[in-house]
């Protein structure tokens, strides 16, 4: 059986993804033009909008577990909506044989670690520095910023 579905991230920098893919010990491997899943579709779950059933399992990059050859992974592919960046597909059934333990039920963890990677990045950008950060209660991340050379 097939679930691929779509991961609810707007992914415009691949840098960015790398890091947070890092942070997760996963692997982004640019240029790896098919990803790990079922196989086929078997028309169990609706495809994602803008794919046809022959274009699953193909990207034009991957997320994979390092030294893990079952567990399936994410695919990136340029979206398809109109918008710029990338989307990335995987297939989440059986808990994707180790898949989702590390990205989480619907992606959120990955989807959180880009935000905060995201967010790391701009504040570089405006010249503040972390200074403490916590993992909350909820598992939400509070960063404590500062700015540099005030």
């Amino acid at each position: 059986m097939s679930h691929i579905a779509e991961v609810n991230l707007l992914v415009q920098d691949l840098n960015v993804l790398q890091r947070a893919c890092r942070r997760l010990g996963l692997e982004l491997v640019r240029g790896q033009q098919t990803y790990r899943w079922y196989g086929r579709s078997v028309g169990d779950y609706p495809l994602p909008v803008g794919f046809a059933k022959d274009e699953l399992g193909t990207c034009e990059h991957a997320i994979r577990i390092p030294g893990n050859d079952q567990a399936y992974e994410i695919g990136i592919v340029t979206r398809r909506d109109g918008k710029p960046g990338y989307a990335l597909l995987w297939d989440f059934y059986q808990g994707g044989y180790g898949l989702v333990e590390r990205v989480g039920e619907q992606a959120e963890r990955l989807q959180q670690m880009y935000a905060l990677e995201v967010a790391l990045g701009t504040a570089e950008q405006m010249n503040h520095c972390v200074v403490d950060q916590y993992q909350l209660a909820d598992g939400s991340i509070e960063l404590i910023l500062a700015q540099q050379g005030v």
